[in-house]
């Protein structure tokens, strides 16, 4: 879904059930990451649906220094931050904009599994601005949200 699709703006419903329908879901989550260039993370309704749910993996990016692969995530609750950075993100929601956000620069993060076994994720530097990024997006915002001014978005040069 791209902006101004009204499903990106639309808070998640937490997972009840764990079963082969989520399971499914986060399959085909995997395969359009990793099918889509400059892709490192996807929510649920990034694909239409409302399941509490996001896929992450940036082990192949430049900026990435620490990650812990490949993560899928349900019904994710951020319990901690901690520091500042502000960088410049993009998204394929948006794909004609990138914008400066400030995000934490660590955090830790709960949820569960695909098969409902509670986890707990202790992540910082890109890889925890990418958790915040897809969070938002369970959450019903988008990057161009947590931009402070105008001036702060910029047109995208190009999508890799």
């Amino acid at each position: 879904m791209r902006v101004p699709s009204p499903g990106l703006s639309e808070v998640s419903r937490a997972v009840a059930v764990f079963d082969e329908t989520i399971r499914d879901l986060a399959t085909q989550m995997i395969e359009i990451m990793y099918q889509s260039p400059g892709c490192v993370g996807l929510a649920a309704n990034q694909v239409g649906r409302v399941e509490s749910l996001f896929v992450l993996d940036v082990s192949r990016h430049k900026k990435t220094t620490s990650h812990h692969g490949l993560l899928v995530v349900v019904n994710p609750t951020i319990v901690n931050r901690e520091g500042q950075l502000t960088m410049r993100e993009g998204c394929m929601s948006v794909p004609d904009l990138t914008g400066d956000v400030t995000r934490a620069e660590s955090l830790t993060l709960i949820g569960c599994d695909l098969a409902g076994k509670s986890l707990e994720i202790e992540s910082s530097g890109f890889e925890a601005r990418a958790i915040q990024h897809e969070v938002d997006h369970l959450g019903g915002y988008l990057f161009i949200d947590r931009v402070s001014g105008s001036s702060k978005l910029h047109s995208r040069k190009r999508y890799l």
